[in-house]
């Protein structure tokens, strides 16, 4: 058997081991499920009629609101999910089980492919049930094209394989998996404070680059033109290169301290 169908099959073993885990345990998904949402229902049910004014150039029409805050809300699941993913891996790296892996004949790296893969297939799962919740409540893209529907699926792929990796880097440099949990916060926190709520031209110009210059605002810039019509202009572009960088430099971390790990 060649060294590819190996790392294969050995990633496959380890993405069904993560994903039974996930399975037996789903108060953490759940728990990190649970913030986007009371997100969406509190900004569209509490703030949605005051929010619409500004969104609609002062015509109060909470549709208009729900159809701009749903992207950023899609996103900011994307930024919560690997937080699960960095406390799975500080457990593995922690509790002795990769100790064990190391007296296996098992692929180097089929541990840490069979994290990223089952986080990325749990963040798309979760999108997905958000997005129901948000359809439910009155989200609709009747002007999205099959093509800018599959754009918009692998723009969620591509923005979750980036933050899972840099997830993965988190939890095998963190102590424990309390501090893992903590450390990944700002995976979560980013989306707070991009353009997920509100036009970033409508901040306070201290704060304005801030939320202008972090990877989720384009990233939400570029989502919402695809399932929206908007003017996505350089978002795209600036979004590929964000989840690109982010992509390599989280590889290299994770797989630099896992090699440490391994020595």
């Amino acid at each position: 058997m060649s060294s590819l169908s190996l790392a294969v099959r050995d990633s496959s073993t380890m993405l069904r081991r993560n994903l039974l885990h996930a399975r037996r345990y789903p108060s953490l998904t759940l728990n990190i499920l649970l913030m986007p949402i009371v997100l969406l229902l509190l900004f569209v049910y509490v703030f949605g009629d005051v929010m619409s004014v500004g969104i609609g150039g002062g015509r109060a029409d909470r549709s208009d609101y729900i159809a701009y805050l749903v992207p950023g809300i899609l996103l900011m699941t994307v930024g919560a999910t690997p937080a699960g993913t960095a406390v799975s891996v500080s457990m593995d790296m922690t509790e002795g089980i990769v100790a064990r892996f190391r007296t296996m004949a098992i692929h180097r790296g089929s541990v840490l492919i069979g994290h990223v893969v089952g986080s990325v297939l749990q963040t798309i799962l979760s999108v997905a049930f958000v997005g129901a919740v948000a359809v439910a409540i009155g989200f609709r893209s009747t002007d999205a094209t099959v093509l800018e529907w599959l754009a918009a699926f692998g723009l969620v792929t591509l923005v979750a394989l980036a933050f899972t990796w840099i997830a993965v880097g988190t939890g095998i440099a963190s102590p424990h998996p309390e501090a893992a949990s903590n450390n990944a916060l700002p995976l979560m926190i980013l989306p707070l404070i991009s353009s997920a709520f509100v036009p970033v031209e409508a901040m306070p110009g201290w704060f304005r680059p801030i939320a202008e210059y972090q990877p989720f605002t384009p990233a939400i810039e570029t989502l919402r033109g695809l399932l929206l019509g908007t003017e996505i202009g350089g978002s795209g572009w600036l979004t590929v290169a964000w989840c690109v960088g982010l992509t390599g430099i989280g590889y290299r971390w994770s797989t630099s301290l896992y090699g440490r790990e391994l020595k």
